[in-house]
């Protein structure tokens, strides 16, 4: 349960930061950035905040679904449930993301499929089970 809030919680912030962070790079706002700039991009990050957890709660909830499934697998561990639940991630952000606009290429291959990595690689990280030391004595 502790692994669906993690993910409900926090992947749609940050996913929906990096995406304004990612579309704005892509439009070549911030070739020229001072403060004002950097100010606007939170107003606009804050303003819209309920449209990104309406929008992405149900994708962050799903690879949180992936992410548990995994983690039942005993012969993939931590990292390597870390990395598939990212790569997938980043394919499917990929998929939804990458036909926005006229530009094509590899920054923005990148810039968009760092919209889904980063999220469900942290949020997956931050699900890991802890199991205390055994006990010496």
């Amino acid at each position: 349960m502790r692994r669906y809030v993690i993910f409900a919680v926090l992947a749609p912030f940050l996913g929906g930061f990096l995406l304004l962070i990612a579309t704005t790079v892509m439009s070549g706002y911030w070739t020229e950035t001072n403060f004002g700039e950097v100010e606007k991009i939170f107003v606009v990050l804050f303003s819209t905040l309920q449209y990104t957890y309406l929008f992405g709660i149900l994708p962050a909830l799903a690879f949180a679904a992936i992410d548990d499934i995994i983690c039942h697998i005993r012969r993939i561990g931590p990292t390597l449930r870390m990395l598939i639940v990212a790569a997938l991630a980043f394919a499917a952000a990929e998929l939804v993301y990458g036909g926005r606009g006229n530009e094509q290429g590899a920054l923005q291959f990148v810039l968009y499929g760092l919209v889904g990595l980063v999220p469900a690689m942290l949020c997956s990280w931050l699900s890991q089970e802890k199991h205390p030391a055994a006990a010496t004595g």
